[in-house]
């Protein structure tokens, strides 16, 4: 049996990471796990070696050579092929279960609603860097931009998170227009950690049981 593709997406500030690292502890103890199957968490960008040097040139705030908008697409595009390629397939494969921090919904979001790139060539490249791998349940922390502002208004912003308010509040519309389209689990953010995280277990505890039942 394959195993499952878990992802969580939002804008920044929004607790994906909280929830992820959440999960990852709560899953195996669940029932819903193979006890042979393991979980791994991950990232984008930067899930791989090569990811985390992209990462770094897609993020820097500090460069003075920042890259175009559609140099930035295509690194997306070239992280998420590595990513696909060296993590998720194969562990998918395997039967091990996998949780993403962003996944393909991201680019859309940021770099089609928020950069106001075509969306038809984001679809395209998604095509061709996912290669057929699709998340089985995404997740949108769902939370607006002066929300996220706030949240982090002592942190230092990465090259993405300086982009101002019209933009972030752009890409947050494109989550929810995402969520929609998609038919993501969309959970206000503004929730307490403990309560989102008991919502997320008790949707996957339901659907993935009922799942498992039809096998």
């Amino acid at each position: 049996m394959n195993g499952r593709f878990i992802v969580f997406e939002g804008i920044d500030g929004c607790g994906k990471t909280t929830q992820v690292n959440q999960l990852k502890e709560w899953l195996p103890q669940s029932g819903l796990m193979p006890k042979d199957k393991k979980c791994y968490i991950t990232r984008e960008p930067g899930g791989t070696d090569l990811g985390v040097e992209v990462r770094k040139i897609l993020l820097n705030a500090q460069s003075n050579d920042y890259p175009a908008p559609i140099t930035e697409l295509l690194l997306y595009a070239a992280d998420r092929a590595q990513h696909v390629t060296k993590i998720i397939q194969p562990a998918l494969e395997k039967g091990d279960w996998v949780i993403s921090d962003r996944f393909s919904g991201s680019t859309i979001a940021y770099q089609g609603y928020g950069r106001k790139l075509n969306m038809q060539l984001i679809k395209e490249l998604e095509t061709i860097a996912t290669q057929g791998i699709h998340p089985d349940i995404t997740f949108l922390l769902n939370m607006n931009s002066k929300e996220s502002i706030e949240r982090r208004n002592t942190l230092t912003n990465d090259r993405i998170e300086s982009e101002g308010k019209e933009f972030l509040q752009r890409v947050a519309n494109g989550f929810c227009q995402l969520a929609q389209e998609k038919n993501w689990v969309k959970i206000p953010a503004t929730l307490s950690q403990e309560i989102i995280s008991e919502k997320i277990n008790q949707y996957l505890s339901s659907t993935l049981k009922v799942y498992n039942k039809q096998l």
